[in-house]
């Protein structure tokens, strides 16, 4: 008797069995019935991500790979988008909304080491500017452009940054579709002329070792205020506030200002002035080690 009745049991499950392979009426295949798969960008190279206010030619440039569900198959064409932030305090707002600067099409790419499309993204300064109508005057050291990917595939799907959730954002994915770019002001060559170098300490005994060194052509000049303790000079503003003129001549290519710290860095201060009387770094107090950053925005 229980021999029938395990019989019965098992010849139940294995019709039950069935029929749930027959039959899928359950919540996880409707989920999945919904489901289409869709596409990315990766980032593999950030090649360049400022402008240069002082070269036109400048870019903006990123290696990117597009990857989707037939290996590169759906892709159509890469659209860049750009907007533009004014960070300059002058009572106008130069900013611009997001306008299309280029395209990028499916025939632009080749591939890459993964076997997927892949190609650079990139436009200049000067292309970004006319692309957004900004004239001279109306962006500066500082200022931020905003660049924007879109993925544009062969049935008209497009994927783009509010696509990208944080998974795709980073990690092997690093697909962020966005991209911010800043406006730096690195001169072709130094400026030439005198540079007007203001330092002070607070506690008037001088820097103590401290220093200022100016670097031009790999020749070192090095400036400070004289330790009170060590000097036989009489007391007076040369331990406290007194400047100094650095002359760098016409050819010069390199020019570095850089800071040493002796004892007690926390009492010193220093302003650098250019030729054209431009204040072009206020550092202080307890400057950090290390080169000077000089801000020549406005030369």
């Amino acid at each position: 008797m229980k021999k029938i009745i395990n019989k019965i049991i098992l010849v139940a499950l294995v019709f039950s069995a069935i029929s749930s392979c027959k039959d899928p009426d359950n919540a996880i295949y409707d989920v999945f019935d919904d489901t289409t798969q869709g596409a990315i960008l990766r980032t593999l190279d950030y090649v360049s991500v400022n402008f240069n206010l002082f070269d036109p030619s400048s870019t903006f440039e990123v290696v990117i790979e597009e990857q989707d569900v037939e290996n590169g198959a759906l892709l159509s064409k890469v659209d860049v988008y750009v907007s533009f932030e004014d960070n300059k305090d002058d009572g106008t707002d130069y900013s611009k909304p997001e306008i299309l600067v280029t395209s990028f099409d499916a025939s632009e790419f080749t591939k890459s080491a993964n076997g997927l499309p892949s190609t650079s993204i990139f436009t200049t300064l000067s292309e970004t500017l006319a692309a957004l109508k900004l004239a001279d005057g109306e962006y500066n050291g500082g200022d931020l452009f905003y660049f924007r990917l879109e993925l544009v595939l062969t049935d008209g799907r497009t994927f783009s940054s509010d696509d990208s959730s944080a998974a795709l954002s980073g990690s092997y994915f690093s697909s962020p579709y966005e991209y911010k770019v800043g406006m730096l002001c690195i001169p072709e060559s130094p400026f030439t002329g005198d540079y007007v170098i203001k330092m002070q300490d607070s506690y008037g005994d001088g820097w103590q070792g401290s220093k200022i060194t100016v670097e031009i052509d790999g020749e070192n000049t090095d400036v400070f205020l004289l330790d009170y303790w060590s000097s036989s000079e009489p007391y007076g503003p040369i331990y406290y506030d007194w400047q100094e003129t650095v002359t760098v001549p016409e050819g010069t290519s390199t020019l570095i200002f850089s800071f040493t710290a002796g004892d007690y860095p926390s009492e010193v201060t220093f302003q650098i002035y250019s030729p054209s009387g431009n204040l072009i770094a206020d550092v202080g107090p307890g400057p950090i080690e290390g080169e000077i950053a000089l801000n020549l925005c406005d030369e």
